[in-house]
């Protein structure tokens, strides 16, 4: 274990109390683009089932750390200054910790996790065990307890690769076709020049340009809903088209890898994440996405997590160093 650059990061554990930093403990990491959190958990016994309300002993909030948008160095001081301050809120330290697992955004590649295992060896003791995952998989895995098991779909800010961001562009489109002649009227016109506070549809191109992250144009996904509501035909047939589209994109991954069975009917969890999910006055998107995906696999059991993705890291974290120490224990 390396002493890291800024060794003033670790400090504190010079002051932990013996009798405190004894307590094992489990670190859970969920990184984003818009925010990572970190929350440490007490070890549970191996012959104890995991709790559906994990007692969580700290949680640490730091900004973004996926490391293709602010880069290398920024994304691991993040990182390891979100997991420090759990550590010290919970008055631990890293000789405390039994498990790791951070489950970052920009991790697609087995190259992406082994750079950063290799840095976390650096960090923690010889005997942590350390694990790093995409975020995605630890919004599963808040749904499933840390099952690697069912499919998860993400609706919210920043989730451009479930689809639903491209959708509040669609929107956008509509306003500018509807202004130009080419589309048909629609109240999607004045409130999104209302809520971005623009006087003409001509400048939602320049406001478009001059920031084109999905995290602007998602946020517009509440106007598209209230004006939907209020029986617009522009923007229910845009949340129509959104339904399908992420319905589509979970019977892919269903097909792929087969989990509703050669008939389509044995049952697989569908764990679903994101404020776009959630239902408002009369759309409840989740509940129509799953209706899609009913039809052609009515195994299908939609799940709302009662936890946040980084304590289905924490679960991750303990169901792999679990599964570890038994084979361990196995060959010995």
């Amino acid at each position: 274990m390396k002493r890291y650059r800024n060794g003033e990061i670790w400090d504190f554990e010079h002051h932990v109390p013996l009798a405190l930093a004894a307590r094992d403990v489990i670190l859970g990491l969920d990184g984003g683009t818009t925010s990572t959190v970190c929350i440490c958990m007490p070890v549970i016994p191996f012959s104890d089932p995991l709790p559906d309300r994990p007692h969580v002993l700290a949680r640490a909030v730091a900004g973004c750390s996926n490391h293709n948008s602010v880069g290398e160095a920024a994304a691991r001081e993040t990182l390891e200054q979100v997991m420090a301050e759990a550590l010290l809120k919970s008055g631990s330290n890293r000789s405390a910790v039994r498990a790791v697992c951070l489950a970052v955004s920009g991790v697609n590649h087995p190259t992406d996790q082994e750079r950063i295992l290799d840095w976390l060896r650096d960090i923690f003791p010889t005997h942590v065990g350390l694990y790093v995952q995409n975020d995605a998989v630890a919004a599963l895995a808040s749904g499933t307890m840390g099952k690697l098991h069912g499919c998860v779909l993400i609706a919210g800010t920043g989730t451009i690769a479930y689809g639903f961001t491209e959708d509040a562009s669609q929107a956008l489109t509509a306003v500018i076709k509807a202004h130009d002649g080419r589309g048909s009227h629609t109240r999607l016109t004045s409130s999104i020049l209302q809520s971005l506070d623009l006087s003409s549809p001509d400048e939602l191109i320049g406001w478009t340009y001059a920031d084109p992250s999905w995290a602007r144009i998602a946020a517009l996904v509440p106007v598209v809903v209230s004006c939907a509501e209020a029986g617009d035909d522009v923007a229910n047939r845009i949340l129509y088209d959104s339904v399908e589209e992420l319905a589509s994109s979970v019977k892919a991954v269903v097909r792929r890898l087969d989990l509703g069975g050669e008939d389509g009917k044995h049952s697989f969890p569908l764990v679903m994440v994101g404020g776009v999910l959630e239902a408002n006055k009369r759309w409840d998107i989740g509940k129509e996405v799953v209706k899609y995906i009913n039809k052609d696999y009515p195994g299908v059991i939609s799940i709302r997590p009662k936890v946040e993705p980084a304590v289905g890291a924490a679960w991750l974290a303990w169901n792999f160093f679990m599964k570890e120490s038994l084979r361990g224990c196995l060959k010995s």
